[in-house]
């Protein structure tokens, strides 16, 4: 007798959702077991952190601000995972969409808004596609694989981004600190009121409609599933598998880059040291955690965001903000153990009889 772990071929609604949401709370109450262990009410740090995220308006706009660049790089991820091209770039895409960006208003500082943001969202979008595509090219040209390349290339773009911050494009009046000078205000997005939260969340929705429509209505869609889930049988059909190896990646790296773009226009306000603070690799996690479904990053992004701010207010428990790093760990890795009941099936083969 022996136990045979055999993929499914159709997974039920009902497991798709109610497993992950059953692997959330499931992280929550391991967690707080770990609170509890350090001598804090589980109930009272949740309420703090759930309360800092959501409880106000300040709180609400600032997990809007903290999902914007997590959503558009999960998006941008999703694109290369759908054809099990593994995009590991995003923080590099995101380093240069920015970097790309902020050339504009360093170096045309009059131009009124309405062709400074065009020309942002341009070359931060064109930067960060391009650096997906050269990954790219490397993976089709020499069969580079493609998580090696897009991993090291964003450390080349965040050292770049280094070397112009602390050298040419260091501010004079900045008091030696690394950073431009900061942009003019026809180069920030329009806020709402008072709030931090900016037109960026436009961006956001309107990519993960277009994806939308794109993965289930269109020819490359449907292309970039097939190739994806059978390689074989796509170039059997004819299919251009470089070809939209090329393309998946231009587009992945683009909106990453726009990312980055949104990042510096909407909220810094000009390019500085370490202006990510790792939004690429969490984009990942959501990407995945969301089974690449547009509307589905939206909302798993919109959880780490709220988890990011809140874990700022157990700060004033005096417990770490990096506890909320920890929930998040702890989530993906009670989603993780769930997926074998979603994904898989048990079969028990003895004596020649198959049973599940």
């Amino acid at each position: 007798m022996k136990v045979v772990l055999e993929k499914r071929l159709e997974q039920s609604l009902k497991a798709q959702i109610g497993l992950p949401v059953l692997s959330a709370l499931m992280a929550l109450v391991f967690c707080g077991v770990f609170f509890a262990l350090t001598g804090k009410d589980p109930l009272l740090v949740y309420e703090s952190m759930f309360s800092g995220a959501l409880g106000n308006d300040y709180g609400l706009s600032e997990t809007f601000v903290k999902m914007i660049p997590i959503a558009l790089c999960a998006l941008g991820i999703a694109v290369a995972f759908r054809m099990q091209i593994w995009n590991i770039g995003a923080e590099g895409q995101f380093y240069m969409g920015a970097c790309a960006a902020t050339w504009v208003p360093l170096n045309f500082p009059d131009l009124p808004a309405a062709v400074m943001l065009p020309a942002m969202f341009i070359l931060g979008a064109l930067a960060g596609g391009l650096w997906g595509l050269v990954a790219g090219w490397f993976k089709t040209k020499w069969l580079v694989n493609e998580l090696i390349s897009t991993l090291m290339m964003n450390y080349i773009a965040i050292l770049w981004v280094d070397y112009l911050v602390y050298g040419d494009w260091r501010d004079p009046n900045g008091l030696n600190f690394p950073l431009t000078a900061a942009f003019p205000d026809a180069a920030m997005l329009p806020s709402f009121g008072d709030l931090r939260v900016h037109a960026g969340i436009f961006v956001v929705f309107i990519a993960a409609a277009v994806f939308t429509v794109l993965f289930k209505s269109s020819r490359w869609g449907y292309e970039t599933m097939v190739i994806g889930s059978n390689p074989a049988a796509a170039r059997y059909a004819g299919m251009d598998i470089a070809r939209n190896v090329l393309i998946a990646m231009f587009i992945s790296g683009a909106v990453c880059g726009l990312a980055g773009m949104v990042e510096v226009s909407g909220i810094v306000g000009k390019l500085q040291h370490g202006i990510s603070p790792g939004y690429g690799y969490t984009a990942i996690i959501i990407a995945w955690l969301a089974r690449l479904n547009p509307p589905a990053i939206i909302l798993v992004s919109f959880l780490f965001a709220v988890i990011h701010v809140g874990g700022f207010m157990l700060q004033t428990m005096g417990i770490s903000a990096a506890a909320a790093t920890m929930l998040q760990g702890a989530v993906l890795f009670f989603v993780v153990g769930t997926e074998i009941f979603t994904g898989y099936k048990l079969r028990i083969v003895k004596g020649g009889a198959e049973n599940e």
